[in-house]
């Protein structure tokens, strides 16, 4: 099957776009990409190069998931991706939909053809898996039957707001309103298309990293063909159960 990956002009998270490319390409499927205006898109630099100095070791992309991402990134689906308006999402058989929170995500969260996509893919009851930022996407696209998020009716997490506005308060005094892409929380928005408050899950207070060899440390949701996750910590759980997913979807 392919499987569609949207990704903003720039900025998104590194872990949320390349375990699920890796995962999905091992399991034989082919993934494809779109970017606003066709050109290859890369991760927030911060994450991948930059870095947070003392808060390395928080804030950083884990070098295995970062192993992963300069592998997506060479990959020749990588380096020639669809710009959003040559996108026929009928080509696709699934959708994933990383996050990220640097101002480049917005490319993509705010994009009406982006948004469009997305609905597709819900009312033709194709598999769509998005994470943290991404969920946005989901929870601003509309379906026309109804004039609702695509997402009203559906369980969901996405990040949750102790994680956003923690992790803004750990470095606001020197980068500012890096952690805070809006200045409404994700949660909050992504609540508020929801059918019911209770429809969103926050998972654990205290979210503990997953890895290659430990899903169990992941935390998704799964609403029938639906997946979300909360952050790059339940990237490695969000893949294996996105490869279900789609096998399950022939």
């Amino acid at each position: 099957m392919n499987v569609l990956c949207l990704l903003p002009a720039a900025d998104y998270d590194p872990t949320e776009a390349a375990t699920s490319w890796h995962a999905l390409t091992r399991a034989g499927h082919a993934v494809s990409f779109a970017t606003p205006g066709g050109q290859p898109a890369h991760a927030d630099l911060r994450l991948t190069d930059t870095g947070f100095g003392l808060f390395n070791a928080i804030f950083m992309t884990r070098r295995p998931d970062l192993d992963l991402y300069r592998q997506m990134a060479a990959s020749p689906a990588f380096r020639a991706p669809l710009s959003y308006a040559q996108v026929n999402p009928a080509d696709s058989g699934a959708l994933l939909i990383p996050g990220g929170h640097a101002a480049g995500m917005r490319s993509m969260l705010e994009s009406a053809d982006a948004q469009a996509i997305c609905t597709h893919f819900f009312t033709a009851g194709k598999p769509v898996a998005a994470v943290c930022h991404g969920v946005l996407l989901p929870a601003r696209s509309i379906d026309p039957a109804t004039g609702r998020s695509v997402l009203h009716g559906r369980r969901t997490t996405a990040l949750p707001a102790t994680l956003e506005l923690g992790a803004w308060a750990l470095t606001a005094a020197w980068l500012g309103r890096y952690y805070r892409t809006y200045p409404q929380t994700v949660q909050a928005e992504v609540t508020a298309a929801l059918a019911r408050p209770g429809d969103f899950d926050a998972g654990p207070l205290l979210p503990v990293r997953d890895s290659a060899e430990n899903h169990g440390a992941g935390f998704i949701v799964r609403d029938g063909r639906y997946l979300s996750a909360r952050w790059p910590g339940d990237c490695h759980r969000f893949a294996a159960a996105f490869v279900e997913m789609v096998a399950e979807a022939g």
